[in-house]
């Protein structure tokens, strides 16, 4: 009985840490992503004003036609690159975030299948 409630405990501790690491990570992971969209969008801003100043500037409807063309073609480039980007950071944040229960988990499982 006595090592029933000692495995019990060290489980509610094993929980416990899983959970805090956990939470740990995702915070990390928040932090990252946060920065990241706040870089994009700084650099997004950026590219917009130069956009319209280059814009501005055309001497013709065809150099208006062509610096529109670039703008667009770099505009999607840039957006397909932050979206497949910003892809990697959630996988990399869940693949972390859970890595702790992957352990607590597995240790319960061994100790069922040792108690069996």
């Amino acid at each position: 009985m006595t090592n029933n409630f000692e495995e019990f405990q060290k489980f509610g501790k094993d929980q416990l840490d899983a959970t805090t690491s956990a939470a740990a990570s995702l915070a990390k992971g928040f932090q990252t992503i946060a920065a990241e969209t706040t870089d994009y969008s700084k650099r997004t801003i950026e590219d917009n004003s130069a956009f319209f100043e280059k814009l501005i500037g055309a001497k013709s409807l065809d150099n208006a036609i062509q610096i529109q063309s670039e703008y667009a073609k770099s505009a999607y480039e840039g957006f397909v690159a932050q979206a497949t980007k910003m892809g990697e950071l959630y996988s990399s944040l869940a693949k972390e975030a859970f890595r702790p229960w992957e352990s607590a988990i597995s240790k319960v499982q061994s100790a069922a299948t040792a108690a069996r």
